[in-house]
């Protein structure tokens, strides 16, 4: 029995690698003004991101942007809730009310809910509330990460059910559109969360930035940060990846029945997901609460205090920007190029990069030499690189013959062949438009001279003068 018991104690000791235990000791007037921080600091954020995505676009564009409400306009985005609140509520006849009422809601309350496992400073006791020392994060899990996984995964159900219940078709394409959207795009996200994980050994947000003290992660999993910039930009619906409420093909899809407070939770929604995406892509690639390398070289105190916010505040801006950035400079993506993109791009390459990482976490584990892993792994990875390349030539080749069979078979191509232009499949090509011949070659024409053929006659009456 004895030696049964020093067993389970060390299979908890392995399970157990965090120490948690600084959470849940606070008072419960303590949690609830974390919990009012947290839904604060969300608001205050989301408040200053409308204004400074106007701001920013304005200035890329050649524009002024919001100057009327508050120093600078600053109070934009507040007068544009108001204005949104006051505004008339409609309820479309054929929705199903409950569901239509539900959807915004759904979609808003799991925005929140991810922030209370993002810690803000170190899990220690650094700072005094009230005379009361505590922790700069709400709570902690052994499983945060999947939590923040399956918070993010309901709050996309608000929009699947907006769309269906709105009883319309353009909204049910939106809500269709962004339920696969949703699933394409978290299957890579999830992979490039468990390469964080190999390599902290802890699903723990803020054991995770611990394990960040020496270098963070964007450099070691260069990857997984890349994999999961792109994935987050999909997750939030945001341009160049919103297709769920595309303008052009769908008249704004899945919110285009709904008006008032309605429409402001889904805007809401879609801006405090742009914030958590944001502190979770800081807290597992950028070395969270952490002051950058230069600072923290030279000041010993930037780690403490209060001053962890600070940084961590500033790099959630740095990715709120980049989201701006990119609306403001790229396109609209295709619906089409948009799954490619999920399904045979992103999923590929970070499984590839989860093996590889899980590779060389075996191979460190077995106390390799680090060069040795490193040549292992960029032996492997020029190998699969050569591969494709071979067979990409190859495939090239097939499909130019293909090309050439298909247009051999089909004959010339017509495109009013049906009696309207459509245009040329593939391997067909189009018949060479005519042009007219340069001008020294064509026939000069004149009106009054009298010695064209133009104005010669045109049959024997006209040459009797009848």
């Amino acid at each position: 029995m004895t030696t049964l018991a020093h067993v389970a104690e060390a299979q908890r000791s392995v399970l157990a690698l965090e120490d948690l235990s600084m959470f849940g000791r606070d008072p419960w007037w303590l949690v609830v003004v974390k919990a009012v921080f947290c839904f604060a600091f969300l608001m205050v954020t989301v408040l200053f991101s409308i204004v400074w995505e106007r701001k920013v676009v304005a200035w890329m564009q050649l524009r002024i942007g919001p100057n009327r409400h508050g120093p600078w306009g600053l109070l934009q985005s507040l007068a544009d809730g108001v204005k949104l609140m006051l505004k008339e509520d409609v309820i479309v006849k054929r929705a199903d009310k409950v569901v239509y009422i539900l959807a915004p809601i759904v979609a808003a309350i799991p925005a929140f809910m991810a922030i209370a496992v993002i810690p803000f400073g170190p899990a220690g006791n650094e700072i005094s509330i009230f005379g009361h020392r505590t922790t700069m994060q709400l709570t902690d899990l052994p499983i945060a990460m999947l939590y923040i996984l399956a918070v993010a995964s309901v709050g996309i159900y608000g929009i699947v059910l907006a769309g269906w219940s709105s009883g319309s078709t353009y909204p049910l394409l939106g809500g269709l559109r962004s339920c696969a959207q949703m699933i394409s795009y978290e299957i890579a996200m999830g992979a490039a969360f468990a390469s964080v994980f190999l390599y902290s050994g802890s699903m723990s947000t803020s054991a995770i930035v611990e394990a960040q003290a020496d270098r963070w992660y964007i450099l070691l999993l260069p990857v997984s940060f890349i994999i999961y910039v792109v994935t987050m930009v999909g997750e939030t619906n945001r341009a160049p990846f919103d297709m769920p409420e595309s303008e052009g093909d769908l008249v704004g899809g899945f919110n285009t029945e709904y008006s008032s407070i309605k429409f402001a939770m889904f805007m809401l929604a879609e801006y405090v997901n742009m914030v958590t995406v944001s502190a979770v892509s800081v807290t597992l690639f950028l070395g969270g609460w952490r002051a950058p390398y230069p600072i923290s070289a030279f000041w010993e105190g930037a780690n403490h205090g209060w001053w962890p916010m600070l940084w961590f505040v500033l790099k959630v801006q740095l990715l709120l920007f980049f989201f701006i950035w990119l609306r403001g400079t790229l396109p609209r993506v295709r619906y089409d190029q948009l799954m490619k993109l999920g399904w045979k791009v992103l999923i590929p390459v970070s499984v590839v990069w989860l093996m590889l990482v899980a590779t060389v976490r075996a191979l460190r584990n077995e106390n390799y030499d680090f060069q040795q892993i490193v040549l292992y792994v960029a032996g492997a990875v020029i190998a699969v690189l050569l591969l494709s390349f071979v067979a990409d030539v190859f495939r090239g080749k097939k499909e130019k013959e293909a090309e050439a069979d298909r247009a051999a078979a089909h004959g010339p191509f017509d495109p009013m062949a049906g009696g309207f232009p459509v245009p040329p499949l593939p391997g067909q090509e189009l018949p060479p438009v005519p042009r007219r011949r340069p001008r020294r070659d064509r026939e000069l024409i004149a009106s009054g001279g009298s010695h064209t053929d133009s104005d010669g006659p045109r049959d024997g009456k006209e040459a009797d003068g009848v």
